[in-house]
């Protein structure tokens, strides 16, 4: 083994195409041509003296040498990382890069925000954020944490509650003029309803009443969406009714574009996550990012 050969950058690039099984996606992150990345993967298996990926014409995979390899130089940066965090936690401020998922419409209107206020107290830390109602693999995308609105079961990453997402039903008064105001749930089910497309069960709506009752209510309507920000401006043309996050609404409720319908029953709150690469967890910036939502996430209107 030519030891010399073997450098951090050469092992950034292996661990970057194993998470992200592409040679040209890799590529496009770092900003340098595929043959660059091609190099330096065989520049280092040259050095190893073993194979650490097969490549076919459609996908790449890592050998059993290279399943080994990856999980030791996982380590390896990790620790070069929070080598260089100590260093800088003693001689000067944080700085970094961190790679942020967030889901989509809370990422336009409230999660920017609060990264412009983290990146206001940590200038030297930049932010590669990405807006997506997909489920992404975090590992293979290369993202460090990822923001996401749904009860979540993922064992092989870190979870940290931040909170419910209270969930009222509104509508336009434009539209309740033109099709009346519903009084019992029961009364939804003759509406139009404005649906998202990737939501499972937005076709039968769960209300709790007053005296705890739990009400079931099929809800249907032309219209589907599979954003936010769409439904939202569906609301504001009187496009329908719809159970609408509070944070997605909560200025058209304050000027009057909207109106709460039936105030009296509750639709079930959603959690709001962070979803932790464990390797990445323990990295100073990260984890000043994770405290800082934490912290400030309460600013966000609808979110308990």
């Amino acid at each position: 083994m030519d030891k010399s050969a073997v450098t951090i950058e050469r092992i950034r690039t292996f661990v970057r195409v194993a998470e992200r099984g592409s040679l040209s996606a890799v590529a496009r992150d770092l900003n340098v041509g595929q043959s660059t990345v091609t190099r330096q993967l065989q520049e280092l298996e040259a050095a190893i003296g073993a194979p650490l990926m097969s490549r076919t014409t459609r996908r790449l995979t890592l050998t059993e040498e290279g399943s080994r390899y990856y999980a030791r130089a996982v380590q390896i940066l990790r620790l070069v990382e929070q080598a260089s965090d100590e260093a800088l936690g003693s001689s000067g401020a944080p700085a970094g890069t961190i790679r942020m998922s967030c889901t989509a419409s809370f990422g336009v209107l409230h999660a920017s925000r609060l990264i412009f206020a983290f990146q206001a107290r940590y200038p030297d830390i930049g932010i590669d954020l990405g807006l997506t109602d997909h489920r992404i693999d975090l590992v293979r995308e290369g993202v460090d944490l990822a923001l996401r609105l749904a009860p979540l079961t993922d064992s092989s990453l870190k979870l940290r509650p931040l909170g419910q997402s209270q969930r009222l039903m509104v509508a336009s008064p434009d539209y309740l003029a033109a099709h009346g105001r519903p009084t019992t749930p029961q009364d939804l089910s003759r509406h139009q309803g404005i649906r998202m497309l990737n939501v499972a069960g937005s076709d039968m709506l769960v209300l709790e009443g007053p005296d705890s009752e739990t009400h079931r209510v099929p809800f249907g309507g032309r219209l589907r969406i599979d954003h936010g920000l769409v439904a939202r401006e569906a609301l504001i043309a009187g496009r329908g009714i719809a159970a609408s996050h509070r944070w997605l609404v909560h200025d058209l409720l304050a000027d009057g574009r909207l109106e709460v319908i039936l105030p009296e029953y509750r639709l079930p709150p959603v959690p709001l996550n962070l979803l932790i690469v464990p390797e990445r967890a323990d990295i100073a910036r990260v984890r000043l990012l994770i405290d800082f939502l934490a912290e400030q996430i309460k600013t966000v209107p609808g979110i308990e």
